[in-house]
């Protein structure tokens, strides 16, 4: 699988030598408070110089060069380029957003529709907020676009939802639900259509009666409708933090205190069962190793809310804040700054684009939480 990297006595590197504070240091590395300021600068810059492919303008599957080419990382890539230019404001990274809608549309056939409703979800996303970024109207009109590829995929199998996959109309998943409402209810808010509203709800009252334990806040994978069968022993982080997004979102629009409550059920599942030890588990390589990072988003999303539980609120800061220091102080190879499938352990020499996003989109929300003051 990946080369083990074997010379331990590598010298530790300083991060607090590699940028500004701009905020409040936490954490230490080798006596040393971290920065987490110029940490996501190293993590994000390793993201574009390893795996970014120049010619095909779209992000390498591996560190290696490995050319394959999988349409839902590369949303998660935008958005990392997003985070580093929203903190930043650097020019380096949003030079990168055109090459991307460029490279990424040739890529999938010259057009953003594909089979997979995810994975239009994810990218549509990722668009929305390149609009937000630079106000240019091609990113305005993907995501309008996309989002009317998207819709199609509701149907009446197991009462609603949004299908997985074109032609299997009866598999009803939460990868396929939560960014859809996350992304409906974003639209609303940017453009005032309410019929994105009516969207949003829809879909969240669907894959919470569905897909949501509203005992304990596991969020189940998939319903077949053929079947009827829930398939409950499949949880995931990322289906948690969509949930917790989408409950966030309406939260915002609708202002009611249920919704929030609804993410913090399923945050607190999250931080107390798929841990080990207080770290967020490995999900695998592949598109398991993406997970993590796309519950850190939403989640870090919830702990920004102001009508959130002053002590929960500390909580969960707390509860990422250690993941984050675990895996920068041993779980990151150095000086590459690469990340692997578990924060605990350094990934070796080389390593695959989804953990490295994983981990890039970790380190990139403690920097916001820093200049947020909120650590």
């Amino acid at each position: 699988m990946r080369t083990i990297l074997l010379l331990l006595s590598l010298s530790v590197w300083l991060v607090g030598c590699g940028g500004d504070d701009n905020g409040t240091n936490s954490g230490s590395e080798g006596g040393r408070e971290i920065s987490w300021y110029a940490a996501a600068d190293s993590s994000s810059e390793a993201l574009v110089n390893s795996f970014w492919n120049t010619s095909g303008k779209y992000f390498n599957y591996d560190s290696n060069g490995k050319i394959d080419f999988h349409y839902w990382p590369q949303a998660h890539a935008l958005d990392v380029l997003i985070d580093a230019y929203e903190r930043t404001g650097d020019n380096k990274y949003k030079s990168l957003f055109d090459q991307w809608f460029e490279g990424v549309k040739i890529k999938n056939g010259n057009t953003f529709k594909n089979d997979y409703y995810d994975d239009m979800e994810w990218n549509a996303l990722a668009i929305l907020r390149a609009y937000k970024a630079t106000n240019d109207v091609k990113y305005k009109d993907a995501a309008l676009q996309i989002w009317e590829y998207i819709k199609i995929g509701w149907n009446n199998n197991a009462g609603g939802g949004i299908t997985w996959k074109k032609g299997m109309e009866y598999s009803k998943n939460a990868c396929s639900n939560g960014p859809a409402c996350i992304l409906a209810a974003r639209l609303y808010q940017e453009f005032g259509d309410e019929s994105n509203k009516e969207w949003a709800l829809k879909i969240y009252s669907w894959e919470k009666s569905t897909l949501f334990n509203s005992n304990n806040g596991m969020v189940y994978d998939n319903i077949n409708s053929e079947t009827g069968e829930i398939q409950t022993n499949w949880v995931f982080t990322y289906n948690q933090g969509t949930f917790i997004g989408s409950a966030v979102e309406l939260h915002k629009i609708m202002g009611e205190k249920a919704y929030l409550n609804d993410a913090v059920l399923a945050a607190d599942y999250t931080t107390s069962s798929l841990v080990n030890n207080s770290i967020l588990k490995s999900e695998g390589d592949g598109d398991g190793g993406l997970f993590k990072g796309i519950f850190v988003r939403y989640f870090t999303e919830l702990i920004q809310q102001n009508r959130l539980d002053a002590t929960a609120k500390k909580r969960y800061v707390q509860f990422l804040q250690h993941n984050a220091e675990t895996l920068w102080t041993l779980g990151t190879s150095k000086p590459a700054v690469f990340f692997g499938i578990d924060w605990r352990t350094r990934s070796g020499a080389s390593t695959g684009l989804t953990e490295q996003l994983s981990g890039c989109m970790l380190i990139e929300a403690m920097a916001l939480l820093e200049d947020k003051e909120m650590l």
